[in-house]
């Protein structure tokens, strides 16, 4: 059997375990997995029944995760309902999970796909966005990793880098997604904080606490986003942002930047503004520079770009996005918003319309169509 022909089984394969009980998404992900173990196995042992293969086979996968989502959230529900045995000290064996699965044998980014996958309770499909890959290719990720690990013995726990990034991704997922992890990256984060001196644990434990001072006020009652530069500041949550602020000046004090911590400083400087014009987007452009040496991320490249045409100009801006693939995730919506900016109305609203279709997040979609359609009525009017 062909790559097309077992890709056109897909449908049947979700049909069937909907049938099951399997919702469309756990079901989509199973069948992926179900793919690559097929990729694998069937060119030196092809099954007499293709569709009953992988019907089983993807059923056991999402069984799997089923009874390893229902154990992360027994764990949860436990550390709410007990009491801690002690002054400071939680019993919780969830943030050790997360060490085991950063397994030395994985590479660093297997082993965060691996773990976001198997205990923080992400869709392979929200693990690739997270990425920016293929799903497919996250998808044989997953699976190497878990074949590599699956005849090792896990009392060689993996390092605190692996083990930030992973909680650091799934903070995100939680803070702009359609599950709610952030809390309990956080509830982790600080657990890991409280055994650690490490400055990139504070610096990441800062930035999910200034991220989240902002959150009541990122929406609208009817879901729909709200831009920073529109957020209601009296809504944010002082305390939280004290608590951010204290926690990343003792991680800087010690001299040992890293790029949790330059996002932190671009997180407090946008909480310190009283209002969106007092932000100091001189001084963010200069942390963004930070993060580029540090990383050499493309999306902190993005970030920049908007903020240097904050603090220089939308030409600035601009001459800054262009130094950037376009295919890159957002580029067309800040496009847009540097060209608005800079007075071309017409490329602003084509722009708002191609991040709108390219946008896989709901709300964002709708806002980006939002603003295609206001300039549109705009230049009708004009």
């Amino acid at each position: 059997m062909d790559e097309v022909q077992l890709r056109a089984l897909i449908p049947t394969v979700i049909g069937v375990l909907g049938r099951r009980g399997a919702d469309f998404a756990a079901a989509e992900d199973a069948v992926q997995d179900a793919l690559v173990e097929a990729v694998r196995v069937w060119p030196d042992d092809p099954p007499r029944d293709p569709k009953g293969w992988l019907v089983a086979v993807a059923w056991r996968r999402f069984l799997d995760a089923v009874r390893a989502d229902t154990s992360r959230q027994r764990r949860e529900v436990l550390v709410d309902d007990e009491p801690a045995p002690g002054p400071g000290t939680e019993v919780d064996d969830t943030l050790q999970m997360y060490f085991l699965c950063a397994h030395p044998s994985l590479t660093p980014a297997s082993a965060v796909a691996l773990t976001l996958r198997a205990v923080g309770g992400l869709t392979t499909r929200q693990i690739a966005q997270a990425y920016l890959v293929p799903e497919a290719t996250m998808a044989q990720r997953i699976s190497r990793a878990k074949r590599t690990v699956s005849g090792v013995r896990f009392d060689q726990p993996g390092d605190v880098g692996t083990v930030l990034r992973v909680l650091y991704l799934v903070f995100n997922e939680g803070y702009s997604g359609d599950v709610d992890l952030a809390a309990e990256a956080i509830r982790l984060t600080r657990q890991l904080a409280a055994r650690t001196r490490h400055e990139e644990v504070a610096g990441l434990l800062a930035l999910m606490l200034l991220h989240s001072a902002r959150r009541p006020a990122r929406t609208r009652p009817d879901g729909s986003l709200v831009p920073l530069a529109e957020q209601d500041r009296s809504r944010w949550d002082t305390r939280l942002i004290a608590e951010g602020v204290d926690v990343l000046q003792a991680a800087l004090a010690r001299d040992r930047l890293g790029e949790y911590q330059a996002q932190a400083a671009i997180a407090a400087l946008h909480a310190d503004a009283r209002t969106a014009e007092e932000t100091d987007w001189v001084q963010i452009v200069e942390w963004y520079d930070e993060l580029v040496r540090l990383t050499g991320s493309p999306v902190a490249r993005l970030n920049r770009a908007v903020a240097v045409g904050e603090a220089d100009g939308a030409r600035a801006g601009l001459a800054a996005l262009a130094e950037l693939d376009p295919s890159l995730p957002r580029h067309a919506a800040v496009a847009a918003y540097l060209h608005e900016r800079d007075g071309d109305l017409a490329a602003a609203a084509r722009l708002y319309a191609d991040a709108a279709r390219a946008a896989s997040d709901l709300p964002e979609r709708d806002h980006l169509t939002r603003q295609a359609a206001r300039l549109n009525a705009d230049l009708r009017r004009g």
